[in-house]
């Protein structure tokens, strides 16, 4: 199947460590869908991390993989953000974040030594979990009479659509993801409804 009717991330969160000369590099990988998400889970490791002299960081989201932030949160510029981003992108995922936080031993590492222990801990965390394959969604609004529901019910199913939103009344609103790779299908079957409405979300 085409690349376009999937793509690739996490579905849980994880925690590894590196040491390098007593400096302590604790990753922490979440999936996220927002930055919003991502912020708040920020704010909370800062909070249980409020001794640490870094909290660096890098994320991606969304299906075309254009939205993308990395940060080095004081350390020299490239040295934490660009590796732990290099290591999301490496395993081709997306709705993912991970922060890594430095308590510093006491050693210089100088920028190869950061960029390393950065990448390093970032690679271990990913290490720790499962890449899973998600398909692809559309969104579309149904608006319907009541007395088509089963017929489109049956048609929600037999594609695999999940519904996110739904209004029951006389006359009926819904609002459906769509799998890319059954949508040709799904449109087909759903026009040979008569007196349904559809719109792309």
């Amino acid at each position: 199947m085409p690349d376009n009717f999937f793509y690739y991330t996490i579905e849980k969160e994880s925690i590894a460590e590196f040491k390098d000369r007593g400096s302590r590099f604790i990753a922490y990988a979440f999936p996220i869908s927002t930055v919003e998400e991502f912020k708040n889970r920020l704010k909370q490791l800062k909070n249980e991390h409020s001794k640490a002299v870094h909290h660096c960081f890098a994320y991606r989201i969304g299906t075309d993989r254009n939205n993308f932030r990395s940060s080095d949160d004081g350390e020299p510029s490239g040295t934490a953000g660009k590796p732990i981003l290099g290591q999301i992108d490496s395993k081709r995922i997306t709705n993912t974040a991970i922060v890594v936080i430095r308590y510093f031993g006491g050693a210089l590492l100088g920028v190869p030594g950061l960029i390393n222990a950065y990448k390093t801990a970032a690679s271990f965390v990913l290490q720790t979990l499962p890449v899973i394959k998600k398909a692809m969604e559309e969104s579309y609004r149904l608006q319907f009479d009541y007395t088509i529901m089963n017929e489109i019910m049956i048609l929600v199913r037999k594609f695999n659509c999940s519904v996110k939103n739904k209004e029951m009344q006389l006359f009926c609103l819904m609002e459906l993801s769509i799998p890319r790779s059954n949508l040709e299908l799904f449109m087909i079957q759903i026009k040979n409804i008569r007196g349904i409405e559809i719109n792309k979300l």
